[in-house]
Order: structure tokens, then sequence, then C-alpha cells
């Protein structure tokens, strides 16, 4: 009779979150498997690794893994639920080029998988299938029984928008993470540029990848431009848009400073105030210039004024003498 035995282990496991996850170990008649003790969370549009080991028996000589995706009700999954084997034809269309090992060496008894571009409907149970030859060189299955569950969600992570302090006149430069760290299909990252509600331009750039880990990929793309004083305030949106159309954006509004022009006093101040100030100072010297000759004009014609006054009204000698001035 078969026993049915597990044991528990902590795990790393390298994810969109990159938490480790408690796996649970299980076995039967010499085949052993580690699975996540919990469902796995993930998001449509990027990743998720479902993390696996096993051992077998020493007369066992295993030569591949097949993994299945089928209702948990089934004790044992189909051919016709195939989602990963080497003979790609036997694969699932909407499972093709999407799934593949993380160490291919089974002699690492590695059977853990990344499943890329996910979709809502990835949701559901997972079963492995150890093929090889055993003790007597025929060919043998062990179907595991346990199941890893997968649980796909809305994709609800944004991209994250890095914005370094901006000067005017200066060089600025954006950079946008994509979220996660695997899609499988590259996503496209595209910029919108928006001043005073009126959009400039839209373009797609490229997309530089570092890579993190094994099977993990950090997916960036950088903007780079003038930093104008008309650009203050301006809405940068950074779009990621991922395999079937599943699309995350963010937004972040632009702060530029204004360059000033420092003297050799060391004092600080803006040309264009400068200007100004120029400006004012000559009109004002105009002005007290001609506001003298003005006065200048009416002083000498109040002074005729006032002896033409005393000359007539006053007939006397005592006048005449101002008279002949």
């Amino acid at each position: 009779m078969a026993v049915l035995t597990w044991i528990i282990l902590l795990v790393l496991v390298n994810t969109d979150t990159g938490s480790s996850v408690m796996l649970e170990k299980r076995c039967m008649s010499g085949f052993c498997v580690s699975f996540p003790e919990e469902e796995i969370e993930a998001e449509a549009g990027l990743c998720v690794v479902i993390p696996c080991s096993f051992s077998k028996p020493s007369s066992f000589k295993p030569q591949n893994i097949v993994w299945f995706k089928c209702d948990a009700s089934k004790s044992e999954c189909a051919e016709s639920d195939i989602i990963f084997h080497l003979n790609r034809r036997k694969v699932q269309d909407g499972f093709k080029e999407r799934v593949s090992l993380l160490e291919p060496d089974l002699s690492l008894e590695n059977c853990s998988i990344i499943v890329n571009d996910l979709t809502e409907s990835d949701s559901g149970s997972y079963q492995l299938k150890l093929n090889g030859v055993n003790y007597y060189g025929k060919q043998e299955g062990h179907t595991f029984p346990v199941r890893a569950f997968v649980s796909a969600k809305a994709l609800s992570q944004k991209p994250t928008v890095t914005v370094p302090p901006l000067t005017e006149g200066q060089q600025g430069s954006l950079t946008c993470t994509a979220p996660g760290l695997c899609s499988g299909s590259g996503p496209k990252i595209t910029w919108t540029w928006t001043e005073g509600g009126k959009e400039e331009f839209c373009f797609t750039e490229g997309i530089s990848v570092e890579k993190m880990t094994e099977g993990t990929w950090k997916m960036s793309s950088t903007l780079t431009f003038n930093s104008l004083a008309e650009s203050h305030d301006a809405n940068v949106t950074c779009a990621v848009r991922y395999r079937n159309n599943i699309t995350t954006f963010e937004t972040v509004t632009l702060n530029v400073t204004c360059a000033v022009q420092c003297s050799d006093s060391g004092s600080a101040l803006p040309w264009s105030v400068t200007a100004v100030a120029l400006i004012i100072g000559v009109v004002s010297v105009i002005c007290v210039l001609r506001l003298w000759k003005a006065g200048q004009k009416t002083r000498a014609k109040n002074e005729n004024s006032t002896y033409m006054s005393l000359q007539k009204t006053h007939p006397t000698s005592e006048y005449d003498v101002i008279h002949q001035l």
C-alpha cells in the first residue's frame, strides 16, 4: 500500500514581489513533490512562477516532465490539458510559447515553471507528471496527486516614474519602470506630454531590460528632454501595455525651477528683472529732465508777468527803476 507523507520547508521564490513562499512536500511510493502551501497570487499581463521540486527512488531515471492545467475536481488531468511538454504539438494552443522550465536540467530535481503573459483565465489547479525509466528499463510515468493553485486577477500595479530635480535650461530625464519583474512578451511603453490641457506629443520609446534573477527582468524606458519654463506644471504620462491589450499607466506633474544669473559680487538677479530695472531708470531720468525744463520756463514767464503788473498798476518813479532793469 502506498504511504503518503508530507513535511513543510521554506524556500525563496523570485516572483513579482520577490517574497518567500512556504512549500509543502508530499511523498508517495518513494516519489516526492514540493508545491506552495497556499494559492499563488498573480496579476494579468505579468507572469507567475510555480515553484516546484521533486525527488524519486534511486532506481528511477527521470527523462522529462509534463505540466497540466485542469479542473480541481479531476483526480488526474488528461492529455488534452497539457500546458508544457517537450513535444510542443501536445500543448494547448492557449499555452504554447508561454510556459517554460526555470531549470531544464532534471538532475537538479527542479520542476519549477514560469507562465508568461498571464490572463485571468489562467487561474486554476496545475498538476505535474514525471516520466522516466524504472529499475527494469521500462518507461514509466508518475503523476503527483497534489496540485499547485494559481489565482490570476486584473492588473492593479502601476508603473513607477522617477522624476529628478528639473532646472530651466538644463537637460532632464524621466524613467518609467514597468510593474512586476516578468511578463514574457516585452511590454510597449508610451510617453504622453500634456501642457495647458493640450497634448503636445505621444510616442513609444525603446525599452531597456535588466536581468534580476533567473526568469525575472526589470523593464524600463527613459525620456530625455530640455527643461523649459513653459514645461512647469506639464503632465507626463507613462503607459505600459502588455499582451492582450492589458494596460496600466502613471501620470506625474513636472516642477521646473527657474534659472538665475549670478553677478561677480555673489548676488543673483534674473536678466529679465535687470532689464526692467534699467528701463525704469532711464525713463525716470528723462521725466526728471523734462520736469526741470518745464519748471524753468514757468518761472521766467511768471517773473515777466509780475514786472508788467507792477508797471501798470503803480506808475511811479520807484517802478521806473525796475523798468530800467
